[in-house]
C-alpha cells in the first residue's frame, strides 16, 4: 500500500505519523520501511555503545531498508502477542510532529517484562519521513536484554 495522500495530492505531516503508527501497530516490517525516505536521519537514543549483540536493532541506520529492517529485529527479539504500545497525543508543527505514548515488551532471550514512556519525532518532507528519533528508557530495555545487571533492593 502506498503512502496516504488526501483528495488535493498533498500527504499532511499528522495523516502520515498516523499511517506510520497505525503500521508499527500492525506490525509488518516491509510496509512501515514503505513510509520511508530514501535517506532517513535515524537515532534511537542510547548512550554511546556497540549494543548490537545484546539489543541487535539498536544500532546505526540511515536508509528505507534499514528502517525496515529495525522494525523486523524487534519483531524478532520479543515475545510475539506480549507487546503493547500506547499512543497519548501526537503534535505537529509543520513538516515535524512528536508522538508520545506508552510501551511494554517482554524480550524473548530473557523472558523478562518492560515498559516505558517514549517520545518520537519524526520530520516528514512529501509524504516521506525524513527524520526518526525514538526516545525511550533504554535502561529498562537494557536491563530486559541482560545489558545491564538487575539488582534486587
Amino acid at each position: 500500500m502506498p503512502r496516504p495522500t488526501p483528495h488535493d495530492g498533498r500527504v499532511s505531516t499528522k495523516q502520515t505519523v498516523e499511517e506510520l503508527l497505525r503500521r508499527i501497530a500492525e506490525g509488518d516490517p516491509e510496509r512501515i520501511g514503505q513510509m520511508f525516505a530514501d535517506e532517513v536521519d535515524w537515532k534511537v537514543d542510547w548512550p554511546e555503545g556497540d549494543y548490537s549483540r545484546t539489543v541487535p536493532w539498536i544500532r546505526h541506520r540511515s536508509t528505507r531498508a534499514d528502517a525496515a529492517d529495525n522494525f523486523r529485529e524487534i519483531g524478532e527479539h520479543h515475545v510475539p502477542g506480549e507487546s503493547t504500545v500506547r499512543v497519548d497525543a501526537v503534535l505537529v508543527d509543520g513538516p515535524d510532529a512528536v508522538a508520545l505514548g506508552e510501551l511494554a515488551h517482554t524480550a524473548k532471550p530473557t523472558g523478562r517484562s518492560y515498559s516505558g514512556g517514549y517520545a518520537l519525532r519524526v520530520t516528514v518532507v512529501d509524504g516521506s519521513i525524513t527524520r526518526f528519533h525514538v526516545y525511550e528508557d533504554s535502561l529498562a530495555v537494557a536491563r530486559a536484554f541482560g545489558v545491564v545487571q538487575v539488582h534486587d533492593r
